[in-house]
């Protein structure tokens, strides 16, 4: 991965991470609030994801802070920390759109609820909007 955008690059990463984590995680609650109705298995799921991604989305933060503290001259071994994180964010984020799949695919309760289905795949491609963007951000050239 080349830093194209000079020292900035991991502050960009990780501003792009923290807004789409804590997006990820309003679309837990969004998704249960459309669907009163959704599967059981499903809204356990959404809560656990509701978890694990303010987790992340802490973890962004925490790493924010230390490269700003760097100031213009970042680390290496910062640098090293931002791209695992950004590449864990990005297979969380994948994860996440395998749920998100599921629930369009296998929730007759979903179904049932046309509004619903738009969101979720509002949802679904807001998440593959995060993951294109952090991917081009950081693996151009």
């Amino acid at each position: 991965m080349q830093f194209l955008y000079g020292e900035q690059i991991p502050l960009r990463l990780l501003d792009e991470a923290g807004f789409w984590k804590h997006q990820e995680y309003e679309h837990t609650i969004v998704i249960r609030e459309i669907v009163p109705d959704l599967e059981r298995k499903f809204i356990e799921e959404l809560k656990e994801w509701e978890t694990v991604l303010t987790k992340t989305h802490g973890q962004v933060v925490q790493l924010t802070e230390s490269v700003v503290r760097s100031g213009n001259n970042v680390p290496q071994t910062l640098a090293d920390q931002v791209l695992r994180l950004i590449s864990f964010c990005l297979e969380q984020s994948g994860r996440f759109l395998t749920l998100l799949f599921e629930i369009l695919s296998l929730s007759p309760s979903l179904k049932q609820n046309p509004i619903a289905v738009s969101v979720l795949k509002h949802i679904i491609r807001e998440s593959e909007y995060f993951i294109g963007i952090a991917q081009t951000i950081c693996c151009q050239g």
